[in-house]
């Protein structure tokens, strides 16, 4: 297969473009970030990944200038050679929206829009059934030539095909032999038919041994299970007759509340009744027509008056004496000089003494200021005293001033103040229709304790209703009687465990032992119910999975044997491919050591392949031994791997031809080199087409055809 043209839209940093392809070496030539990259990615989705793919790197492959509903879109034109030489033609197109992607495909005329057979179609074309595969032979990226172990179950696939010659159907075959034997007897840990059948055979012979056995225990708890039944009734009839006799002690006790709160209420409503009459009583009955709120203030009015004309009668019975003579005033002066002198000689005695001191003439000390703090301290002492008796002595005057001002007052006010008070307290005695203070003092008490029977008799009416309204007592009090009556008719009717003292306590000690009984009686019933339910073993039952143990040991023997069978032939068909991957690694041996001789210059001339792991080593002249192509360098790496590609892709694909794509995998190799593994690719691409993308113009003079691409444009700003 070669690809003649090339158009993308929509893919990455090439927005709209389109190329044309030789059918022999094509170098597509570009500056770092020119689109290189891009273009390998846009071949590898259009030859093998499905349009319909939702990986999550094919949303960064969208052109940067188009918009999100914009998808990637490959499409390339192609022809192919035929055994009998003819050359035919056809185009590819591949849109990438995820889900709704679609693909194209025209073969001489004939259009497939199934994506599923376009990419059947185009598998058969290349030879590449895998985006992997391709990846792993044809398609080589800068520094991916070690990738060829990447992929290595489905590089021995197809190198076991290639080499024996089988189709594909005995590759499913195999596959169907390895599913059934892991299907029989799995390796990860799982039973299998054939473990299931054993653990079947095991497991019935187990439950037919215990169905014998059960069979004697089951009539044992059948038995076991009557009695416990019998036992949990009778439990469950003494239990429900203690909790009937609980429920009567409980009911006599509510009864017995009820009949001393009825009893209570019936008391406290007559006795509030009789009270409420005596205050009726009370109230119609005052001793004294004036209310007591007006009575108490003109008894105290009275009592003043009484007082006031007892005391002025009692003045003016006798004569007024007035003495003028006062005692001999105290003489003060003397001692407040002599306390005035003190304080000043003290003062001139501490002055000097320190004065003395100071000027140097006399050292006294401190003698001279104590001596003269205590004089002036005593002087202040004595002054202070005689203030004290000045003040003293204008006081008693002023008291002398007073009382004669008083005794000489006139003797006509006091008498008709006298005068005064006699009419105003006749006033009083008029309007309380009484003939004197003391039949007012008589009549004070008496409405005061008639005032206070009262108070306490309402209070104690409030104590005994409340807030009721004493209308409503009688017809309680009634109710009261009722319910007396009717709660002594319901404690008769209870008989006998009404008049038991402490019944309730006693029964309730009964009924928990009596539950305590009960509750052990369900538990046997419950164990031994357990027992017959968890072994529901009988005659039938046992007859039967012994005729079925017999059928299951024929069919675990078949099994048995079927695995057998399968097993050796699985280790024939692995043998086989042992032998078959060993004469393909011998035949990518012989393919490789002739492009390794050529492109190292003959410095290596043998190569050798590990069967097992695809592990490359060369036979080094100067260490006379094998070495791993990892320890050489890198250019000497990617030349052995490219070889190794070349000759993969020549043996995995049999008669196919797709193109290979190269990432610039020689940039490690020096100039000579290079030259040598570009003369080999020409050579390859009598058979292949090469498409070779790099940086450097070393490669153009090989080319069929150049295509070079420019870098970006674009600079940020400063």
């Amino acid at each position: 297969m070669r690809i003649t043209s090339l158009s993308l839209r929509n893919f990455g940093i090439h927005g709209d473009a389109e190329w044309s392809l030789a059918p022999g070496v094509t170098v597509v030539r570009g500056p770092n970030e020119s689109g290189k990259s891009t273009l390998r990615r846009a071949l590898e989705l259009v030859l093998a990944r499905p349009a319909t793919s939702a990986a999550p790197d094919l949303a960064a492959l969208r052109s940067w200038r188009s918009g999100a509903e914009a998808a990637p879109t490959v499409a390339i034109t192609f022809s192919w050679d035929e055994e009998d030489g003819s050359v035919h033609e056809g185009r590819l197109a591949k849109v990438f929206a995820g889900g709704a992607g679609t693909a194209r495909l025209e073969l001489d005329g004939e259009v497939v829009a199934d994506a599923a057979r376009v990419d059947g179609t185009l598998a058969a074309l290349t030879g590449l059934p895998t985006e992997a595969f391709l990846r792993s032979t044809a398609s080589v990226r800068q520094t991916e030539l070690a990738g060829i172990q990447r992929d290595e179950a489905a590089l021995r696939d197809r190198l076991a095909a290639t080499m024996s010659g089988a189709d594909r159907s005995t590759a499913r075959a195999r596959r169907r032999l390895a599913a059934a034997i892991a299907e029989l007897a799995p390796r990860n840990g799982g039973p299998g038919r054939l473990g299931t059948a054993e653990e079947a055979v095991a497991d019935a012979e187990r439950r037919l041994a215990t169905g014998e056995d059960g069979l004697a225990r089951l009539e044992r708890d059948r038995e076991a299970h009557t009695a416990a039944k019998e036992r949990r009734a009778d439990a469950d009839s003494a239990l429900a007759e203690r909790r009937l006799q609980l429920e009567k002690a409980r009911e006599a006790e509510r009864l017995h509340a009820a009949l001393a709160d009825a009893e209570a209420r019936h008391g406290r409503y007559s006795e509030a009744i009789a009270l409420r009459d005596e205050l009726a009583e009370l109230d119609r009955t005052h001793p004294s027509p004036t209310p007591l709120a007006e009575l108490r203030p003109a008894v105290e009015r009275l009592r003043t008056l009484e007082t006031r004309i007892a005391t002025l009668e009692q003045a003016l019975s006798s004569e007024v004496q007035v003495n003028f003579e006062l005692p001999p005033e105290r003489q003060w002066q003397p001692r407040s000089r002599i306390g005035l002198a003190l304080t000043v000689i003290g003062v001139l005695i501490a002055v000097l003494g320190t004065g003395a001191g100071l000027a140097g003439l006399v050292d006294l000390g401190v003698v001279p200021g104590a001596v003269g703090g205590v004089i002036a301290l005593a002087g202040l002492v004595t002054a202070w005293l005689a203030l004290r008796e000045r003040n003293a002595g204008r006081v008693m005057r002023q008291m002398k001033d007073e009382e004669v001002a008083r005794r000489l007052r006139g003797r006509s006010d006091m008498e008709e103040e006298l005068k005064r008070d006699r009419i105003e307290r006749d006033a009083e005695l008029t309007k309380l229709e009484l003939p004197g203070t003391a039949e007012a003092e008589e009549r004070l008490a008496a409405e005061t304790a008639h005032v206070e029977r009262i108070s306490t008799g309402r209070a104690r009416l409030t104590g005994l209703i409340g807030d009721e309204h004493p209308d409503t007592l009688a017809s309680k009090r009634d109710a009261a009687a009722a319910d007396l009556k009717t709660a002594t008719a319901a404690l008769e009717a209870l008989g006998p465990i009404a008049k038991e003292p402490r019944a309730r306590e006693r029964l309730e000690v009964e009924v928990r032992d009596a539950e305590a009984v009960a509750d052990r009686a369900r538990d046997d019933e419950a164990a031994a119910r357990a027992r017959v339910e968890q072994n529901p073993v009988d005659a039938e039952d046992v007859a039967g999975l012994a005729e079925r143990l017999a059928g299951w040991r024929a069919d675990l023997a078949a099994l048995q044997r079927r695995e057998r069978i399968l097993s050796r032939t699985l280790a024939e068909l692995d043998a086989a491919e042992r032998a078959t991957m060993a004469r393909a690694t011998r035949f990518l041996e012989r393919r490789m050591v002739g492009d390794v001789e050529r492109i190292t210059g003959g410095r290596y001339r043998e190569v050798r392949i590990d069967d097992d792991g695809l592990g490359f080593e060369l036979r080094s002249a100067e260490r006379g031994d094998w070495v791993p192509v990892t320890d050489l360098s890198r250019g000497t790496l990617d030349a052995v791997y490219l070889a190794a590609r070349l000759g993969l892709v020549r043996l995995v694909t049999g008669d196919r031809r797709p193109p290979l794509i190269l990432d610039d995998p020689l940039v490690a190799l020096d100039d000579e080199r290079a030259e040598r593994a570009l003369a080999v690719l020409r050579e390859v691409a009598s058979d292949f087409q090469v498409i070779y993308l790099t940086t450097s113009a070393r490669y153009d003079g090989v080319a069929d055809q150049v295509i070079a691409l420019e870098g970006p444009g674009a600079v940020a700003d400063s």
